[in-house]
């Protein structure tokens, strides 16, 4: 009967450890380069998103629009809005500071083309108002 060498059977062992190690550090690094990616893929899906969202179509932001300026404080201040074809023109000779405030907050963090605005103080409460807004 022939009986295998125990040296032998160590060096197969070590040999299966240093293939083993030198394949998890492999498989780790590509893990690493696979998470990197998923990152970056993730980061330009949220910016694609949040564009998306932004240049949404005429409808929707005339739509938008409509919604913030039926509140009842805007109703209030007698706010002319004229609603063209390709913009929005907002006017008021006269609006109270509360009602300018809540406007704006509406307006400028929206996503909204803004093109011209004018806000004059007539006194500590009220103030005239002109907003040019393009879809």
């Amino acid at each position: 009967m022939r009986v295998i060498n125990p040296i032998y059977i160590g060096l197969l062992l070590i040999s299966v450890l240093a293939i083993g190690i030198f394949s998890l550090n492999s498989a780790k690094s590509d893990l690493v380069e696979t998470k990197k990616t998923f990152l970056e893929t993730s980061k330009v899906a949220i910016e694609l998103s949040e564009l998306k969202k932004a240049y949404q179509k005429d409808q929707a932001s005339q739509k938008n629009l409509k919604k913030i300026l039926s509140q009842k404080i805007l109703r209030e201040a007698k706010l002319n809005a004229k609603f063209k074809k390709n913009y929005l023109s907002l006017q008021s000779k006269e609006m109270d500071k509360k009602a300018l405030n809540f406007l704006m907050s509406k307006i400028l963090n929206g996503t909204y083309n803004v093109t011209s605005m004018k806000i004059k103080k007539l006194n500590e409460s009220k103030a005239s108002f002109e907003m040019e807004i393009k879809w």
